[in-house]
């Protein structure tokens, strides 16, 4: 499975960080590296090449960084390292969540990187995550109301793409005027559906009905609270 490395000028940041991807990605090995190695801000090369040895299980690993310097030491690290390692400029958060929830379901160093750099336009519009499976005639459909409190937010949401990961099935979830791709964690939460909402699931493929009936399943089970 692939790690994940996040790097920040501050520990506390790095950590958090970490703390919010690994609650939706409890498989993945998330390794934070903050701080110049003595309390203060910064950053500190050695403490981020022992951090991407900490997170290599042998499949490779992605790293994060927060600001400018941070990347440089991320690079140099990435460069000594003995495994494979990619380095990726994204939103440290947004990147975080969507790489380790992709990283759970057993994506591929690629797919996890290519996760983590998407997370800006999922939320900037500069990519559509629908996928227009309306046009399709012999599309899955089904409405189902959100059961849990929260709705479509942080668990939930990466629930429902590690449920559908292995599918072979292009599924949108659509709530008032907006529609999502349901295999993107960023994109089911930027819906932003609440608790008891009721949304559309549309799926289509060869395991359409499959998909449908674990949106459906994991809403019956107000997806694990």
């Amino acid at each position: 499975m692939i790690g994940l490395v996040v790097v920040s000028h501050s520990a506390q940041l790095a950590s958090g960080v970490a703390e919010l991807a690994g609650q939706m990605a409890p498989s993945v090995t998330i390794v934070p590296s903050g701080g110049d190695g003595s309390g203060g801000l910064g950053t500190d090369y050695l403490a981020v090449g022992e951090a991407i040895a900490r997170a290599d299980s042998g499949s490779g690993v992605v790293v994060l960084f927060d600001l400018g310097s941070a990347r440089m030491v991320a690079d140099m690290a990435a460069e000594e390292a003995e495994g494979s390692v990619v380095v990726v400029d994204a939103p440290l958060v947004e990147g975080a969540v969507a790489a380790a929830v992709r990283a759970q379901g057993g994506a591929g160093l690629a797919a996890v990187a290519s996760a983590a750099s998407a997370a800006a336009a999922v939320f900037s519009g500069a990519v559509s995550e629908g996928t227009g499976v309306a046009a399709v005639g012999d599309a899955v459909r089904t409405e189902v109301e959100l059961t849990n409190s929260v709705g479509l937010h942080a668990r939930p949401a990466a629930m429902v793409v590690r449920a559908l990961d292995s599918l072979a099935a292009s599924v949108v979830v659509r709530f008032g005027e907006e529609e999502a791709d349901a295999k993107s964690v960023l994109a089911l939460m930027g819906l932003g559906a609440p608790g008891g909402a009721r949304i559309e699931v549309v799926a289509t493929g060869a395991d359409a009905a499959e998909a449908v009936r674990r949106v459906e399943e994991l809403a019956s089970r107000r997806f694990g609270e």
